[in-house]
């Protein structure tokens, strides 16, 4: 009995923190960060030791939002509610967002001193719509004389050399947004955000929550234990917002079929991905993508599919994997895994979660590991800058790319301290093999010929240990990076 109420404390007290959005959506890790220190993480740790049913697609309705929006957002800045007897009730709540930044990172060769952003936090909903929106805009002092982008998103340099203003600074504004309509069954979503599909949490192979963010429409339409989701989204081709090659068009659709049984859930995941070519057919939610593809050009279009499983054991751990499978000449093909016209990736790992109690205060304790390969030429077209399964240069799978294997082993534990405070701390191990060979790059246009997986490749292993304070109004973040890349994070919050 005590363990249950141990638990029930612990579910009203995530719900309420990740209750602040009307969807539960991936990780916010390069900008817009906000109070929440990795939710996604605590997401699945909820799902490794709770009740019912357990689906794996995101972002997804919070279905607490609604009803426990007063107690949430009552306390923001301005809060509005029309009378609870009217017949079309609505509410919406605003709350100002400022925060600042100390980053320094070997892989960007900078030092970013201060980096400071300041927008609004909107949320509401009104009868069967919610939406939200959070919206900054940053201004950044770099060390670096040719600045990069430290969340890989487009930014404008000012120079006092050119009359800006009298001093060298970047700036650029960021957002996310949902807006969506509701029914029992169904929910029809237009938003930019970042679509994280499967049990892992590090690795995803098909879509990941470490990709950039995109505009998308989305229909999730839920049948008890199937869930069925469908997504049209509009990619950059290229990085740099100069570049003539973003005056194509590159465009994804995609679908998510999920089967959760009490203890067992089985997923399988489409992808396509057409260039200069856009088919509003491939969002119907029943037309399978791996058969449609054939009846379009391909040289402009690239196709995937993935099947994943996850398992719950006790109520205290789960085991989950993925197969991603980007062409392939034969299933033997595949076995003999010789030549670059059989890409495909494969991810297993494993999540150990517990929830207990030390001296009254609730504690959340665990530890998630996972492995990754994913073969050269994998996300990869036959050209540059065309059907690549990537968004503004980065791929929408897997975050090493192709030509990778990648271990992951991190340390959690979350501590409440009251109703509004918690402490974080985590401890995450990254060892990675990137090839260095032609086909390790997504860019690289494919070539059929003998595939050398991460030959040659240095281990590159770093260890970053990481702590948080989250408060009501307040929050205060710390990650430090060692190892082969080296860094130094940490931020302050205030949110009201």
């Amino acid at each position: 009995m005590k363990a249950f109420l141990i638990g029930l404390a612990l579910a009203t007290m995530v719900y309420a923190e990740i209750g602040s959005s009307p969807v539960i959506g991936s990780e916010r890790t390069r900008n817009l960060r906000g109070l929440d220190y990795a939710p996604m993480l605590f997401e699945y740790h909820r799902q490794t030791v709770g009740e019912g049913r357990h689906f794996f697609t995101y972002p997804r309705r919070d279905t607490t939002f609604r009803k426990d929006f007063y107690k949430n957002h009552k306390n923001a800045m301005a809060f509005f509610e029309n009378d609870s007897n009217s017949s079309h009730r609505f509410a919406i709540a605003v709350s100002p967002i400022l925060g600042i930044d100390y980053k320094s990172s070997s892989v960007v060769g900078d030092t970013i001193w201060p980096s400071i952003d300041g927008g609004l936090f909107i949320r509401g909903f009104a009868d069967s719509l919610d939406f939200d929106l959070d919206a900054r805009i940053y201004a950044e002092g770099h060390s670096a004389k040719k600045p990069k982008s430290y969340d890989y998103e487009v930014f404008d340099v000012q120079s006092k050399d050119n009359g800006d203003g009298g001093i060298d600074y970047v700036s650029f504004a960021r957002y996310r947004a949902h807006f969506a309509f509701n029914y029992a069954w169904a929910r029809l979503q237009l938003a930019r955000d970042v679509l994280h599909w499967g049990p892992g949490y590090y690795n995803n192979l098909s879509l990941n929550q470490f990709a950039l963010p995109y505009n998308m429409l989305s229909l999730d339409l839920t049948f008890g234990p199937l869930r069925i989701y469908t997504i049209y989204a509009d990619l950059r081709v290229d990085s740099w917002s100069y570049s003539m090659d973003n005056l194509n068009d590159r465009n994804l659709y995609a679908h998510r079929y999920e089967l959760a049984f009490k203890n067992v859930t089985f997923g399988i995941s489409e992808l396509q991905v057409l260039y200069n070519e856009n088919k509003p057919w491939l969002f119907v939610p029943v037309a399978p993508l791996f058969i449609e593809k054939g009846n379009y050009s391909e040289h402009v279009n690239n196709g995937a599919l993935a099947f994943d499983f996850n398992v719950q054991l006790f109520k205290m751990a789960r085991v989950y994997g993925e197969f991603f499978l980007d062409d392939m000449e034969s299933p033997y093909a595949v076995y003999q895994n010789r030549y670059s016209n059989n890409r495909w990736a494969a991810m297993f790992g494993f999540q150990i979660a517990r929830d207990m109690e030390v001296k009254g205060k609730a504690l959340q304790l665990g530890t998630i590991a996972e492995i990754a390969r994913v073969e050269p030429f994998t996300y990869c077209h036959y050209d540059t800058a065309q059907a690549q399964i990537a968004h503004l240069g980065l791929p929408l799978g897997n975050p090493n790319g192709p030509n990778s294997l990648a271990i992951d082993w991190t340390l959690y534990s979350r501590l409440f301290w009251n109703a509004s405070a918690r402490f974080f701390f985590s401890l995450h191990n990254k060892w990675l093999w990137k090839g260095i060979d032609y086909g390790s790059n997504i860019d690289d246009p494919y070539k059929t010929k003998r595939k050398k997986f991460i030959n040659n490749a240095p281990l590159q292993y770093t260890i970053a240990p990481s702590f948080s304070y989250s408060g009501q109004y307040a929050s205060f973040e710390l990650e430090l990076l060692f190892g082969e890349n080296r860094g130094v994070f940490s931020r302050a919050t205030f949110h009201w």
